[in-house]
């Protein structure tokens, strides 16, 4: 079975965190605690969460599929996530390690090490990952001990949501529809329809997901370019990282120069977000869909 890095492969303001309504003692204590994050979504939810994981998966790659939050220094790199280097996981002696139903085939081995928790957010069956990351983010915040502060994360990823649709209507985009991408290469893509993470903040910012088609438990589809002129309105979001290449070769493919959204250049490039993060990836989608599409007017 492929790594998670494998399966990735093929601004607005944000609204003021709610103030905690716990003991400074209280804080320091859960501070100190030693979190190994098995998972990006998970990583990502817990460094907004003030309390960022002490090791990860191949830290390195955050830059290239996460962004932000940011990635604190000192982060422990454990490894591929279906293979983590175990001598190093027996020397960090997490408090707890976290992870997700797609690694429960060493959820056993880990537990060897420290207490281990397992949130859903993309498992079957096929559902809302917006959804999901709401309730993932309040059981991870109630293991923690961090009530508040997962609740002020949902918040502030509701006000994210509601600022971006007053910006995107305010631009005249209501109601337009939008294909979201990643290129695989060349002819093929991986498009995210309804329950992917990019496709319920596409309805929560007031825009319409031009791909109708079902999608697996993951939120998205593997279909060649030519799938996509079945949505000819749409608007084409496409994101980082995409190979230089690729750009190249559909450049000077007639296919792609024959799909409506191209003539009409209605094609954007976003930066990198991470497609199967939680609450941190889906504001990041949003600011950087209004930041992309608020200059554009109702052009039809």
């Amino acid at each position: 079975m492929p790594s998670r890095r494998a399966v990735m492969l093929g601004g607005l303001s944000a609204a003021a965190a709610i103030p905690l309504s716990r003991s400074a003692a209280a804080e320091q204590v859960i501070a100190g605690l030693r979190i190994v994050s098995m998972d990006f979504g998970l990583a990502e939810t817990l460094i907004e969460m003030g309390l960022p994981p002490v090791a990860l998966p191949d830290p390195a790659s955050w830059a290239q599929w996460v962004v932000e939050p940011a990635l604190p220094p000192g982060i422990v790199n454990l490894g591929t996530d279906r293979e983590p280097n175990l001598e190093i996981l027996a020397a960090l002696k997490p408090d707890l390690i976290v992870t997700t139903p797609y690694l429960d085939a060493i959820a056993p081995l880990l537990a060897r090490f420290a207490s281990t928790r397992t949130f859903s957010v993309y498992a079957p069956p096929v559902g809302h990952a917006f959804d999901r990351s709401v309730v993932a983010t309040n059981q991870l915040a109630a293991a923690l001990g961090r009530e508040g502060a997962g609740e002020a994360l949902i918040a502030r990823a509701q006000a994210c949501m509601d600022e971006a649709r007053l910006h995107l209507a305010a631009a005249g985009l209501a109601g337009r529809p939008v294909l979201a991408v990643n290129f695989l290469d060349a002819r093929h893509v991986r498009v995210y329809g309804a329950g992917s993470l990019f496709g319920d903040v596409l309805e929560r910012v007031g825009l319409v997901n031009g791909w109708t088609q079902p999608s697996n438990y993951w939120g998205f589809s593997t279909v060649g370019i030519e799938a996509l002129a079945a949505s000819p309105a749409s608007r084409l979001v496409y994101l980082e990282p995409i190979a230089a290449d690729t750009l190249g070769r559909l450049e000077a493919s007639p296919l792609w120069r024959s799909l409506p959204f191209v003539q009409a250049g209605r094609v954007i490039r976003l930066p990198a977000v991470l497609m199967f993060g939680m609450l941190p990836s889906a504001m990041r989608f949003a600011r950087q869909l209004t930041l992309h599409l608020a200059g554009e007017r109702d052009d039809g």
